[in-house]
């Protein structure tokens, strides 16, 4: 692997080994200490099985938690890797209510996507949201990913922000109509119980397919909305007359 670098002292620099020491590895004549092997490989991006067992005999470690062993059986390919009719790929129009404003709602566009057998999704926090948790406004923060899990009666998703501490599981369940393009359930957030501020709201997700036009006009209108602006289909699945807590 060090073959790939032009100059092997600048190697030692980057790696922080005296390059005598280095030249020693190499020869077989001395071995690393742990701490030094774990610099080695870390950087190389290796397993250090390599050279503690026969090549033949190391396995790559699997990086698909959920497909381990312990829980495989329980949130394996099989949640993960379900059928487009469950829930097809595409952006879809979102409405809840806000979780920082009980007078407003949230209306926002997310991308469902597929990929290495996982269903995944990605959209972003609006501005006044973060803005009003005194939270960064920039694009990274505000972007949120997460994956989801084919259940009984329909899917659940784990979302978070990038780095962030906290997260929101999601339950949706295909409405039955024309198009077949509504999915409702509730969004909970993982927060301590408070006297103020729900922790749970019902959701509304509506595919939007190759609708470019409901595409573009939902991402210049995506943030906090008054609940009049809810689209009408939208506020009936919702029940706004029903507070869900």
């Amino acid at each position: 692997m060090s073959a790939r670098y032009p100059s092997v002292a600048g190697l030692c620099r980057e790696l922080g080994i005296n390059r005598t020491q280095f030249n020693r590895y190499l020869s077989g004549e001395s071995f690393p200490r742990p701490d030094v092997l774990h610099r080695i490989c870390q950087f190389f991006g290796t397993d250090a099985r390599i050279l503690l067992e026969p090549v033949d005999a190391v396995k790559p470690l699997s990086r698909d938690l959920l497909n381990h062993p312990e829980i495989s059986s329980y949130l394996g390919q099989s949640a993960t890797n379900f059928d487009q009719s469950l829930l097809p790929s595409g952006f879809y129009r979102f409405t809840r209510q806000s979780f920082i404003d009980g007078s407003k709602a949230i209306l926002g566009l997310v991308l469902v996507y597929r990929k290495d057998g996982f269903t995944f999704v990605r959209g972003f926090e609006a501005r006044e949201a973060m803005r009003q948790q005194g939270l960064p406004e920039d694009n990274q923060s505000r972007e949120f990913r997460g994956i989801f899990l084919a259940q009984e009666e329909g899917v659940a998703a784990l979302i978070a922000r990038r780095g962030a501490i906290t997260c929101s599981f999601n339950f949706l369940s295909k409405v039955a109509t024309f198009d077949n393009n509504f999915w409702e359930g509730y969004i909970t957030r993982t927060i301590r119980e408070a006297i103020s501020g729900p922790r749970a709201s019902r959701m509304v997700y509506e595919h939007l397919g190759k609708n470019t036009g409901a595409i573009l006009r939902t991402a210049r209108e995506a943030g906090l909305i008054e609940n009049d602006q809810i689209p009408p289909f939208h506020r009936r699945l919702l029940r706004m007359e029903h507070p869900f807590r």
